[in-house]
């Protein structure tokens, strides 16, 4: 069993299932993944609620929607007005490429569909692997802040290394599995927040604790 299997079972044994990512529906997690980027989690869930009070939490409804209309609804997200071209492009891209239903976009390609989202203007690598995992179940592992502190502090990531560079690290050493994938992420991020910290790690008390010397 690798190291990384190990430490996934570590994790799952001390902190249980995360039960990510939060929504509704599909679209609604593809929302709340372009929403998320540069703030917490708290704020999108005030944005989401927005939008649902708006009834607008449909992809058509939302992109009649103008932008100040959306920035408006989405304002507790932050950067609101970025954010609302953002999740109009995305709206674009599915009304041209899907009619407005993700589902259409399920039985495509892995690569080619994630190019085209990566092509979506204002939606980066972590944002496009959000929305293929979690919402549209392809697998794909999504790493972030919280996986590349983690596994530099244990010494399983090199200096300097890019995203695409640590997700191949995971996908390498994991079965390629949808549920492993989508619960591994949300585990590395509750301990990213709860104890391997920006400044200083809390390693006494860390489920990863017994992997410092490996």
């Amino acid at each position: 069993m690798s190291v990384f299997m190990k430490m996934y079972d570590a994790m799952y044994a001390s902190l249980g299932p995360s039960h990510w990512w939060p929504g509704d529906t599909p679209f609604e997690i593809a929302i709340g993944a372009i929403l998320t980027q540069n703030t917490n989690w708290k704020n999108v869930e005030k944005a989401i609620a927005n939008l649902k009070a708006a009834d607008s939490l449909d992809p058509e409804a939302m992109h009649a929607l103008s932008l100040e209309e959306l920035a408006e609804l989405i304002r507790p997200a932050g950067y609101y007005n970025i954010k609302a071209k953002r999740v109009h492009n995305f709206l674009d891209f599915l009304k041209h490429e899907s009619d407005f239903n993700l589902d259409n976009l399920k039985h495509r390609e892995l690569n080619s569909l994630r190019s085209q989202i990566l092509g979506i203007n204002g939606v980066g690598p972590e944002t496009a692997d959000c929305i293929l995992l979690y919402a549209l179940d392809y697998p794909i592992f999504v790493v972030d802040a919280y996986t590349q502190r983690v596994m530099s502090r244990h010494g399983l990531a090199y200096e300097g290394i890019d995203y695409h560079g640590l997700q191949e690290l995971f996908m390498d050493a994991l079965p390629e599995n949808v549920a492993l994938y989508n619960e591994y992420h949300a585990l590395i991020v509750r301990v990213g927040k709860d104890w391997c910290k920006k400044k200083a790690g809390l390693c006494a008390t860390c489920p990863l604790k017994s992997f410092l010397d490996q």
